[in-house]
């Protein structure tokens, strides 16, 4: 017997948006003393703490600005809201699995625009 997976729906959220929504689960937890965390779980909540930086809803603008510009797909947009790079290289590590590269003035472009989040 063979069980197959289907991906039903898929959709992308932020690291930031992921610390909210697993803080609603954390707090669901924490009500019940009974009720212990999994350790995956667990794990994946320090991991968002650490590493949020932006609120959810700014995240998801910034996204949302982010892919209004040429060169930035919405899974690259994601990750600059992720990461939040600050120079040049950290941004053109970003896009070196693209088969294209940006020149000065689109990294300039995406660059300030991150730099009003931060």
């Amino acid at each position: 017997m063979t069980i197959f997976k289907e991906i039903i729906d898929e959709e992308y959220l932020t690291i930031s948006e992921t610390k909210e929504l697993l803080a609603g689960v954390e707090a669901e937890h924490a009500e019940d003393e009974e009720r212990e965390m999994r350790y995956e779980l667990a794990r994946a909540i320090e991991h968002v703490n650490r590493l949020a930086v932006l609120e959810g809803e700014e995240a998801r603008e910034l996204v949302e600005r982010l892919e209004e510009l040429e060169k930035v797909s919405t899974p690259i947009a994601f990750k600059l809201a992720d990461t939040l790079p600050r120079d040049r290289t950290e941004l053109r590590s970003i896009y070196a699995q693209e088969r294209f590269s940006l020149d000065g003035d689109e990294l300039d472009e995406i660059l300030e625009l991150i730099a009003e989040y931060r």
